[in-house]
């Protein structure tokens, strides 16, 4: 098992189980990046005593994805490494990565982070890195960020005919249904989501 895959199934359990789903072997160490990314975002407001010093480390990795999309050498950190990779694979665009760090800034005053922008960014991402180009997932994310299993409708009906391999990249928010369930009862429940397609 990788170093970041390692850290996934530590800190983000039900991403980790989803991205279990996904067959392709590099397209699944490519979503484990992106939500490695997630994480390490979501620490920097945890590891800083001063605003100031939590803008220093968001603008950190601002300016490490900036150097990925211009082609200048990546900093050597597993994340950027890895998100590097995925990235040229499968074409990402910037604009929802750029987002994920935005909506972190409200936690360095204290604020709650914008966790709709970051769900919308990091589903859309992972959809499209496992091939499913432009599909609807902001339902799936605002389900997942409120707990809201009424919510999973409109997802299911805004997926239309979302391939089956893509499907890993929103199952987790299934798991919503069964917030207490045990690890094997969330992978039944991620199984019967992916082989179903729907959530």
């Amino acid at each position: 098992m990788s170093e970041l895959d390692s850290l996934v199934r530590r800190v983000d359990p039900d991403r980790w189980l989803a991205s279990r789903f996904i067959a392709d072997e590099r397209a699944r160490a490519d979503v484990v990046a992106l939500y490695a990314f997630d994480y390490e975002l979501s620490r920097v407001h945890k590891v800083t005593t001063q605003p100031l010093l939590g803008e220093i480390r968001l603008t950190w990795w601002a300016e490490a994805i900036a150097e990925i999309f211009e082609g200048r050498p990546v900093r050597r950190h597993p994340v950027t490494l890895a998100l590097a990779h995925a990235i040229a694979r499968h074409s990402l665009p910037r604009e929802p990565l750029d987002a994920m760090i935005d909506a972190r800034l409200p936690e360095l005053e204290g604020q709650p982070p914008d966790a709709l922008a970051i769900a919308t960014a990091s589903m859309t991402l992972a959809v499209r890195i496992l091939g499913a180009g432009e599909a609807k997932v902001s339902a799936a994310a605002q389900a997942w960020v409120d707990r809201a299993p009424a919510d999973l409708k409109q997802a299911n009906r805004d997926f239309g005919n979302l391939p089956s391999a893509a499907f890993p990249a929103v199952a987790h928010a299934t798991l919503i249904r069964a917030p207490k369930a045990s690890a094997v009862g969330k992978r039944l429940r991620l199984a019967w989501a992916v082989l179903r397609g729907r959530l």
